[in-house]
């Protein structure tokens, strides 16, 4: 088994090495072997295992990026759209990962000034962006990795995990892994929390449940050890039309309009926080029909927020 230092210096590697791929760079095995002073075997296993994940192909002896994944000028009107849409969107990330994605952007946009505006609210992240894409990496090429984590105050030291994906819930960064302990729950770990990461080079087997679990959720409180259970929720006609417009949950399906113009509605969730936080948010507009529990529950916490 290879040092630590070794494997940063493959990490290192292989970063550059989609640096190169992403801006359009044909690789020789030969060129990189002496860049990074490593034998042509090392370079063609990075190709050939590591990076296997990636849009890459080779020709004419020559490693190359798809098509469509290169970084080049855009040029129809619906992509500029979406480009300086996501221009504004990385604003609320941090100064630094600003910064460079708008850098990034503008090698394929063909214009500076964008008209639009949009603002979400979501944590900075600058001071974690070399912990990401190592993590990235390991993700793609299913590699385990160990890291310290802080938790609930206490340091957890040397955690070994299968990093399955990078999420954004509510504006805040997660990981979700499984561990050693239970292989069968997804966890999740809070991604500023997340320190002294190393990719260990043995890897896992994964099937693509974590895009189907994904697709459902709302919220980072979900539990993929459980059966979703129904949720119905009445709403009143003055918000309607915005549950309408913005559905509280992927799983939202309207049972009933009323004449009043309130309606009914049913989700499914795993967990009462997936829930709770939004009826809050919405009070006195939203109330919890079935089951009667999550009922109580929210009306424990307004008695006691009361008396406070």
């Amino acid at each position: 088994m290879a040092y630590k230092h070794d494997y940063d210096k493959t990490l290192t590697r292989l970063v550059s090495i989609l640096s190169k791929l992403y801006n359009g760079d044909s690789l020789s095995v030969k060129e990189l072997a002496d860049e990074f002073n490593v034998s042509t075997r090392t370079i063609q296993r990075d190709f050939n295992e590591r990076l296997v994940a990636f849009p890459i192909y080779q020709d004419n002896r020559l490693w190359k990026m798809q098509d469509g994944f290169k970084i080049e000028k855009s040029t129809s009107i619906e992509e500029q759209v979406i480009l300086d849409i996501m221009e504004k969107l990385v604003d609320g990330v941090g100064n630094q990962f600003s910064t460079k994605a708008k850098n990034l952007l503008s090698k394929i946009k063909n214009h500076d000034y964008n008209p639009i505006y949009a603002k979400i609210n979501m944590e900075d992240i600058e001071d974690k962006l070399e912990i990401i894409h190592h993590l990235e990496i390991a993700i793609k090429s299913k590699f385990e990795i160990t890291c310290n984590y802080i938790s609930n105050n206490s340091d957890i030291s040397n955690l070994t995990l299968k990093p399955l994906k990078i999420v954004n819930f509510e504006g805040y960064w997660y990981l979700l892994a499984i561990d050693e302990k239970n292989t069968e729950s997804i966890k999740k770990y809070y991604l500023k929390n997340i320190s002294n990461l190393k990719t260990l080079s043995t890897t896992f087997l994964i099937d693509d449940r974590i895009d189907r679990i994904l697709e459902k959720v709302s919220s980072i409180w979900f539990d993929n050890t459980k059966e979703p259970f129904e949720v119905k929720i009445q709403i009143s006609k003055d918000i309607t039309k915005y549950i309408k417009r913005k559905p509280i949950s992927p799983s939202q399906i309207f049972e009933s309009i009323n004449e009043d113009g309130s309606s009914i509605i049913s989700i499914k969730i795993t967990h009462e926080m997936e829930i709770i936080p939004i009826i809050k948010y919405w009070l006195p507009n939203l109330k919890i029909l079935e089951p009667k529990w999550i009922d109580d529950m929210i009306c424990e916490d307004l008695k006691s927020y009361l008396n406070i």
